[in-house]
This record gives structure tokens, sequence and C-alpha cells, in this order.
């Protein structure tokens, strides 16, 4: 079995849960209240991507496969880009979302503190590390965005929000290449290493679940929402 198969594995709860999430599903219907989507606007590009384009540096600096280290180069450029121009597509968006033209200056969210310490830790640690931890936001966006783009009602406030947000069909090549760069550690690395991704990238698809959770936290809909945690965890990466 390649590598990314058996991430998929266990990627896919929690992606499941991730989809149903009522800021996800909200946005898709309409119904998310503007300060959510404000709130994960905020603390997306003001700190989880700038640290994203950081860490993916760091990891690239580790790679000892120039291949490797060009993908990780190209994709801080397009992390960054991908922050400015989700900035401006919201500000322009204003009127017909209900955003704000400007997200101010709001305190970094306990939830995306944590999230950018454990990708700057991972990424400092070891390359493989900084690989698990670092695939997940990649290959979750693509699938967000992708339902986004095909379930978002044309009624929905947020339908051109979304049609922006997507990152394009050109994406895929991203997520393939992330992928590949996972099975070449599986096929290549140690076994230390190889586990040393799938701990890291089992515990950064959390992340993807709570940063959404830290959207909608305020929001009173009296739903069970307790974290994926337990089904998603492979037997000794706890």
């Amino acid at each position: 079995m390649l590598l990314h198969e058996e991430l998929r594995e266990i990627r896919d709860p929690v992606l499941r849960a991730v989809q149903d999430h009522p800021f996800w599903s909200g946005i898709r219907d309409g119904s998310l209240p503007p300060a959510a989507l404000a709130h994960f606007l905020a603390q997306d590009t003001g700190f989880l991507l700038p640290t994203y384009a950081r860490a993916l540096a760091r990891c690239a600096a580790a790679a000892a496969d120039d291949a490797h280290a060009l993908l990780l180069g190209r994709s801080v450029a397009g992390t960054l880009e991908a922050r400015d121009r989700l900035r401006a597509n919201s500000a322009a968006l204003a009127t017909t979302t209900g955003l704000p033209e400007t997200l101010g200056d709001p305190p970094m969210d306990p939830v995306t503190q944590a999230h950018t310490a454990f990708l700057t830790a991972a990424t400092a640690a070891s390359f493989a590390a900084g690989v698990g931890a670092l695939l997940p936001m990649v290959w979750f966006n693509a699938e967000v965005s992708d339902r986004l783009l095909r379930d978002t009602a044309p009624a929905s406030r947020y339908r051109p929000w979304v049609e922006a947000y997507h990152p394009g069909e050109s994406y895929r090549y991203a997520v393939r290449a992330f992928l590949d760069m996972a099975d070449d550690i599986g096929k290549n690395g140690t076994a230390r290493e190889r586990a040393t991704l799938v701990e890291q990238f089992s515990i950064s698809i959390r992340y993807e679940w709570a940063f959404a959770e830290s959207c909608t936290a305020s929001l009173p809909d009296g739903r069970d929402r307790r974290p994926p945690f337990e089904e998603s965890t492979r037997e000794g990466t706890r």
C-alpha cells in the first residue's frame, strides 16, 4: 500500500466531520453568520497562512531531494499570494456577503495559536515530520473548496465568495505532488521516518476540524460538536 492510501484512511473520518461542520455547511446553504466567516478570514490570513508559508520554507530547507525543495519553495509563494488574494476578494464582496471591508487587527485565537505552534515545531523537527504536518492543509483545502463550489446554493449570499475562494483546477497538481512526496518518504525513508510522518499527519488533521470549530464556537446552535479525534487516531500515535 502506498503511504498516501494509508493516510487517506486516517483522513476520511475527520474530513467527513469537517465537511459537515456548521461552519462549512453554513457557507454552502448561506446560513452562516458573517461574523463567523470574518473570524475565519482574520485568523487564516492574519496568522495561519503566513505561518504555513514559513513552515513550508523551513521544510524546503530540510529537503534532501531538489524536486521536493522546489515544490515546497513554490508553495511558499503560492501560499502568500493566496493570502493576499483571499483578503482582496473578501473585501470586494463585503457588500453582498455582510463581511467587513477590513478585518482589523484581532488577537490570535487560542486554536490558531496552537495550530501555528504545531506547524512551527513539526517543520523544525525533521523533514518527515514537516511533510506530515503540512500535507493536511493542502489536501483538506482541495476537498473542502471543491465541495463548496459544487454544493453551495446559488441563492447563498456566499456563492460569489466561494467562487473566489476556490484555488482553481491547477491546485489538483499541487495536491498530487504533495501526496507523491509523502509516498516517496514511505518508499525510500526509514521505518521511523514513515511512522513520524503518519503521526504528525494524524495530529495535523485534527487542527482542520478545530479551526472550523473555533469560528463557530460562540454560535448557540445546540449541536454536539465533540472533536472526531478518537476515530481518526491510530494506535501508537496518541
